[in-house]
């Protein structure tokens, strides 16, 4: 039996990332744990008090999106946990793979150029993840 970490921050890309991860823990008989990170780099010339507003604001939502996720799986009868961090979303997802013992890492790629992370930086990053953890990668 395995793990993998389903990294998720709401969205199409998400969505479609969170149900291939059910569907590969269902089908394997692997635990699911699905990750939320909030990264303020975006911030980063903001005033300080508005920075703790937003990142707290950012927390609850993705609290919120981690317990719609695992209630999805969950009613699938798929073993779910939950993960929230704060930090480099990068990081943090090769730091939440090892922490964790996953086997396998999913990543949602968006679609019409939504994100930072075009396919072939997507792909690189998946790449540096398995080089860096041996944690295979399945970008979806």
């Amino acid at each position: 039996m395995g793990l993998i970490l389903c990294a998720t921050r709401g969205g199409e890309a998400s969505l479609r990332a969170q149900n291939a991860a059910i569907a590969l823990a269902k089908e394997r008989g692997d635990e699911l744990a699905f990750l939320y990170i909030v990264d303020l780099k975006f911030l980063n010339k903001t005033a300080a008090p508005i920075m703790v507003d937003v990142e707290n604001e950012l927390g609850e939502l993705g609290n919120f999106l981690l317990i719609v996720a695992k209630e999805r799986a969950s009613e699938q009868g798929v073993r779910t946990r939950t993960l929230s961090r704060k930090g480099n979303i990068r990081e943090e997802i090769k730091k939440a793979a090892v922490e964790i013992g996953a086997t396998l890492v999913v990543l949602g790629h968006p679609e019409n150029g939504a994100s930072a992370f075009q396919l072939p930086n997507l792909q690189a990053f998946a790449d540096e993840i398995k080089d860096e953890t041996g944690v295979e990668v399945h970008i979806i």
